[in-house]
């Protein structure tokens, strides 16, 4: 039995890459809420160039519980300059369905990704809406309801809480609006950041779906050593070749 391609996994990770178009008032703002969302899409930008050339260690554990398996894979995730994602694996321990079936096919997924500005929480993908203020881990944050503009797959329902100092994004929630397959349905995620040096750093993902066949799938994704350096792909080319 082989598992149903978990496709949708993949727009998990393109927000971290996309870059933000500039900002279309919506009429049913009132000013205050719109500087809010402008500088939480100026600040995506700044995340956008942050990110490239970085480099982190992850851990991504998938479960499946009603077959009662289970696989955890360690790697050096490597994003170039250009946006270019790739994995370099460093241990799995667990179940090989779950590794080839489930883990390989996200990793092969996201390393796929040719127009991340598609899913990109921008205007032209979502509507915005704020929603109000809280105190989180020490830090004021306020509150944006994202609501797609078209169904299509890969865009959520769902919120955005922003740093208020930043505007950098410290979590995102909710539910895609559109299976990605027939074999796919109720996808839901939180993505999780930390902020370091003014930047949103992804730190953890949760993502769950109810899988044709095999029942709920869960997928867990832990970022750690953050650091950014310069690839060998993005060192200037040789003048002598």
């Amino acid at each position: 039995m082989r598992l149903v391609r978990l496709a949708g996994v993949v727009v998990l990770i393109a927000p971290f890459l996309a870059q933000a178009a500039p900002p279309a008032a919506e009429p049913e703002e009132d000013a205050a809420s719109q500087v809010i969302i402008t500088k939480y899409l100026d600040a995506a930008k700044t995340q956008q160039r942050s990110m490239r050339g970085a480099q982190m260690e992850v851990r991504i554990a998938a479960k499946l519980p009603r077959l009662e398996k289970q696989g955890t894979l360690k790697a050096l995730r490597t994003i170039s300059k250009f946006g270019k994602i790739t994995y370099k694996a460093l241990g799995f321990s667990g179940d090989s369905f779950i590794k080839n079936e489930v883990i390989t096919r996200y990793l092969s997924a996201e390393s796929e990704v040719h127009d991340p500005g598609a899913l990109a929480i921008t205007p032209a993908n979502y509507k915005f809406k704020y929603k109000g203020a809280m105190n989180q881990n020490g830090r004021r944050v306020q509150i944006l309801q994202v609501t797609p503009r078209k169904k299509m797959v890969g865009l959520f329902r769902g919120e955005i809480w922003m740093d208020a100092e930043t505007a950098m994004p410290v979590r995102e929630a909710g539910r895609f609006v559109k299976n990605p397959s027939i074999g796919l349905k109720k996808v839901e995620f939180v993505r999780e950041y930390e902020i370091q040096d003014g930047v949103a750093i992804p730190t953890h993902i949760e993502s769950t779906a109810d899988v044709r066949v095999v029942g709920r799938a869960e997928l867990s994704i832990d970022f750690s050593n953050f650091t950014r350096q310069e690839s060998a792909e993005d060192a200037a080319p040789d003048s002598n070749r």
